[in-house]
């Protein structure tokens, strides 16, 4: 039985899943693919980064950078310092977000992490992941999901081949292998398992993958022609970029 959810909420701490943007490390899956070059791949998820850092600033939500470990590079600079910088670029105030290093063996046992603490020892009211390689999901699409929070405790931004780029949380649900293909499905069957109700954003275009590019592409340049709010950061980068073909 689906528990009813009718709890007021503050703001959600949106957890941005974000890497420093280095050659060599961002994107690798296109630069692998011949779609761009690394220094390319670095220059186009420092603007998508960028954009996401804005876009949750702007919005209803509380922002925390959440980054990897230091241990899963090799510089001597450490993650948080480069997405310090890169914040204060794009809201001109390296303190204007908090930063947290993720925690966990996994990719899902990391967002788990993440969100178990917000909810559990923060005691926050909602929180969320976002993928910074959705560009399109503005703000809009980060206060719609808050708002459906206060109606249902899970709510899921899909993406194409069954991949989220957001995911909301009242309530923690297993998140052991949450993230398992297709993790849209998985996560729903998480909440659905934990009597949870769920609802669900606009499917949105990633880009991670080598075919997301002929995703994302037309739809930055649908967007751009019909004069609608822009990731402009990321329509900069993608204009200098010269993509190969798969």
């Amino acid at each position: 039985m689906k528990a009813v959810w009718h709890r007021a909420r503050a703001m959600t701490v949106v957890a941005l899943l974000a890497e420093p943007p280095r050659a060599s490390g961002a994107l690798s899956q296109l630069v692998d693919a011949g779609r761009c070059t690394e220094a390319d791949a670095a220059a186009l998820y420092e603007a998508m980064v960028h954009d996401a850092v804005v876009t949750v600033a702007r919005s209803g939500g509380e922002l925390l950078v959440n980054h990897p470990p230091a241990s899963d590079y090799e510089s001597d600079v450490a993650p948080e310092a480069d997405l310090r910088e890169l914040v204060a670029s794009a809201l001109g105030d390296p303190d204007a977000a908090r930063f947290e290093v993720q925690v966990g063996s996994t990719p899902a046992a990391r967002v788990g992490n993440t969100i178990t603490h917000l909810l559990g020892q923060e005691d926050a009211d909602t929180a969320a992941i976002l993928r910074p390689e959705a560009p399109l999901a503005g703000r809009t699409a980060i206060d719609a999901a808050a708002m459906k929070l206060r109606s249902d405790p899970v709510v899921l931004g899909p993406a194409p081949g069954g991949r989220v780029y957001y995911a909301g949380f009242a309530e923690p649900v297993d998140f052991e292998g949450a993230l398992a293909a297709p993790a849209v499905e998985t996560l729903a069957n998480r909440a659905a398992d934990a009597g949870l109700g769920v609802n669900f954003e606009v499917m949105q275009p990633l880009l991670r993958e080598p075919g997301d590019v002929d995703d994302l592409l037309p739809l930055l340049r649908a967007h751009a022609r019909a004069g609608g709010p822009l990731p402009e950061a990321t329509v900069a980068a993608v204009e200098e970029i010269e993509f190969g073909t798969e």
